[in-house]
């Protein structure tokens, strides 16, 4: 099997929405330059973290998928370079109907779909379901020029399911784009997806946000890395307070060593978890 050399990007909020396309393209040009062949943004890469507030202004800042103007700019970027990419965005399916979403685009520039947040959280500094519906598409795993990706987005991975079903489906590498902060759950950052990794036996990709923003306290840490299927990182985590690209090699062979190793997907028990889809 091959290597991969993969790519997170975070970013701190410029204050504007052209600037912060404007860099995410320049910080995906980095990235490939330097090699790398999929390349995931941070969650709501172009927008503050505005669910630190209730206001809908910040609607504002939908566009439609994949018929939208950052999608169609996207789908050209990766194209021109060659890359995959996952492109978390706000999302517009009709007026008044909101989610949080991811793209995904191939290689060759083709829109190949969406992931959208199952999972939405409410409480203070992250008043999601103010701006987002629930996601509608379960847990869809994309073939790519990299193989079979998927998307997870921030607060859903404090739930063990999704991953679990994005590994059934034959995902290699999954992508959680996050914006989360400094007290609540930063002690989880590097226990959750590094678990997930290991129990599902595939990579991760964690991308955070980074720096203070105006519209609340959240400070949102960064730390962004990548994490291979024993648990382990793969190098060093991104800056705490700076905009950073990392870029890590992704050894394709340890999947099978650790599948043949933890035969976790050989060993399930479907047929005792029946209780676990009782509401």
């Amino acid at each position: 099997m091959e290597t991969i050399r993969a790519a997170l990007v975070q970013q701190r909020w410029t204050g504007d929405k052209e600037s912060m396309i404007r860099n995410a393209v320049e910080h995906v040009q980095t990235a490939a330059s330097m090699g790398a062949r999929v390349v995931c943004l941070q969650e709501l890469f172009y927008g503050p973290y505005f669910c630190q507030v209730q206001d809908a202004d910040y609607y504002s800042f939908t566009e439609q998928i994949p018929d939208g103007p950052t999608t169609r700019l996207m789908s050209e970027v990766a194209r021109r370079h060659g890359v995959v990419l996952v492109v978390p965005m706000y999302e517009e399916e009709q007026p008044g109907v909101y989610y949080n979403t991811a793209a995904v685009i191939d290689a060759d520039g083709r829109y190949l779909g969406k992931h959208r947040k199952n999972h939405i959280p409410q409480l203070k500094g992250f008043w999601e379901k103010f701006y987002f519906r629930p996601g509608n598409l379960g847990y869809p795993v994309f073939d790519t020029a990299v193989g079979r990706i998927g998307v997870y987005i921030c607060y859903e991975r404090h739930f063990p399911e999704g991953w679990r079903a994005l590994g059934l489906a034959g995902a290699r590498i999954v992508f959680n784009p996050s914006a989360t902060s400094r007290g609540l759950s930063e002690y989880l950052w590097r226990l959750e997806q590094p678990a997930a990794a290991v129990a599902n036996e595939f990579f991760v990709g964690a991308i955070n946000r980074v720096g203070t923003e105006s519209l609340g306290d959240n400070d949102f840490y960064g730390q962004s890395y990548f994490v291979d299927p024993r648990g382990q990182l793969l190098g060093d985590a991104a800056s705490d307070t700076d905009d950073d690209v990392v870029v890590r090699d992704l050894d394709m062979n340890v999947l099978a060593e650790v599948r043949d190793v933890w035969a976790f997907y050989r060993d399930r028990r479907p047929d005792t978890y029946a209780p676990l889809t009782t509401p």
